[in-house]
């Protein structure tokens, strides 16, 4: 395709998405001339010396690094700087790219104040916890001519794509009943997940759950329709609370019915990275049909001869290599390979399209041709937006009204608005 002048951009979030996926992605395209100057934002200095130090990086990386706000190297490790990143935002030049990789609670207020400094957003997902909120992000960026993207990454699993074409064109019958998991490592207890993935705030079906409700759709077409998720209440090792086992029923608009089992207690010393995968059963008029996705083992099988020093390192492992890997490709340093680094080039490629649309002296003019690029990009239904993914923020909602009431059933309606409600029994 062919590239604007490259960006700049602010990472809001200095976790573990952003030191694992974001941030490499982020630095290859750099290298390759797409992305300009890289700054993150984080609520402290740790994180960012954590990223800052990170040896991987540097070797696949070489001589590319981020600025770092607050300053890593002047600021107290204690300091904390809630609202710094609304200054960084302030300062850029508009329509740039601010990537959102905060806790789940947080995308809302920080995707806002982005969209209103005039700057193009990609956020992880999910987008928002309500739908009025994404609903919101929708007509503010559209009115603007900015675009949002939300970072599924796993529709750019390649074997998404081929299931999404295979039902589309009517070979694997009509969806039925089926089941996904993802079960995180137990380390992310004792990680910052415990600071934030808290019962008040979000739980584990919203965080990593909210990945198989929308594979479903991206492949079938259909539309969840009700929602109830049953959450165990554990403390996590500084006493907060949180729900770390979440199994949630989905049911869909043709009755067919998804379960996913989310939690973080995959053992430490497992051989995968975690415990996941995606099965669906299929009926045509004849015979059965079946979809099933291993997105833990790819068939590599390692054993060390000492551990590593990484908190997922094992003697004996089985990692996969799709989600996201470094791999030498000549040249310097190492390149990132996978679904994961496919994502966030595709995201970044869509703001480039949007801006390549618009092209000319005329801002009027320029305006109105960057919502029509908006308008197709939402149309193709393939990057996530909040206009045709707000099905994702619909069953965020209801999942947590559902989980705060004991599992109850919640009902979601596609009026105008939508809304979600507690299922009535007669």
């Amino acid at each position: 395709m062919r590239f604007t002048e490259p960006f700049d951009i602010t990472i809001v979030g200095g976790g573990m998405i952003t030191e694992m996926q974001i941030l490499p992605s982020i630095y290859h395209l750099q290298r390759l001339g797409v992305i300009n100057n890289i700054a993150i934002c984080a609520l402290n200095t740790p994180p960012l010396k954590v990223i800052a130090q990170n040896e991987t990086l540097k070797q696949a990386f070489p001589n590319q690094t981020f600025t770092p706000y607050p300053d890593i190297d002047n600021e107290s490790e204690d300091k904390l700087f809630p609202d710094l990143y609304k200054e960084v935002i302030a300062g850029m030049d508009s329509r740039n790219i601010v990537f959102i990789a905060l806790p789940d609670h947080l995308h809302y207020p920080a995707i806002k104040f982005a969209l209103e400094q005039d700057q193009h957003v990609l956020c992880v997902k999910p987008l928002t916890l309500k739908y009025a909120e994404s609903k919101e992000i929708e007509q503010l960026a559209y009115q603007k001519g900015l675009f949002v993207g939300v970072e599924y990454h796993k529709r750019f699993d390649d074997r998404v794509g081929l299931a999404r074409l295979k039902y589309r064109a009517g070979d694997l019958g009509e969806f039925r009943l089926g089941y996904a998991t993802l079960i995180e490592p137990w380390y992310y207890r004792d990680s910052n997940f415990q600071n934030w993935c808290t019962i008040e705030n979000s739980d584990m079906f919203s965080y990593i759950g909210c990945h198989y409700v929308d594979q479903v759709h991206l492949i079938t077409g259909l539309l969840p329709v009700q929602v109830a998720v049953y959450g165990m209440i554990e403390d996590y090792p500084n006493g907060n609370k949180g729900y770390l086992w979440t199994n949630a029923h989905v049911i869909w608009e043709n009755k067919a019915c998804l379960a996913v089992l989310n939690g973080m207690g995959y053992p430490n010393v497992g051989p995968g990275g975690n415990s996941q995968g995606l099965w669906m059963f299929t009926q045509g008029e004849n015979d059965g049909g079946l979809i099933f996705h291993d997105d833990q083992y790819r068939g590599v099988k390692c054993s060390r001869i000492s551990n590593g020093n990484q908190s997922d390192d094992s003697l004996y492992s089985e990692p996969s290599p799709d989600y996201f890997k470094l791999v030498e490709r000549g040249g310097k340093g190492l390149t990132p390979v996978g679904y994961g680094y496919r994502s966030i080039e595709i995201l970044i490629e869509t703001v480039h399209r949007v801006e390549s649309s618009a092209a000319g002296p005329d801002a009027g003019e320029s305006l109105e041709k960057r919502r029509q690029a908006i308008r197709e990009i939402d149309e193709e239904g393939i990057i996530a937006t909040p206009a045709n993914s707000s099905f994702n923020e619909l069953v965020m909602e209801a999942g947590r009204k559902s989980i705060l009431s004991n599992g109850r059933d919640v009902v979601i309606e596609y009026g105008d608005p939508p809304r979600v409600r507690f299922k009535e029994y007669v």
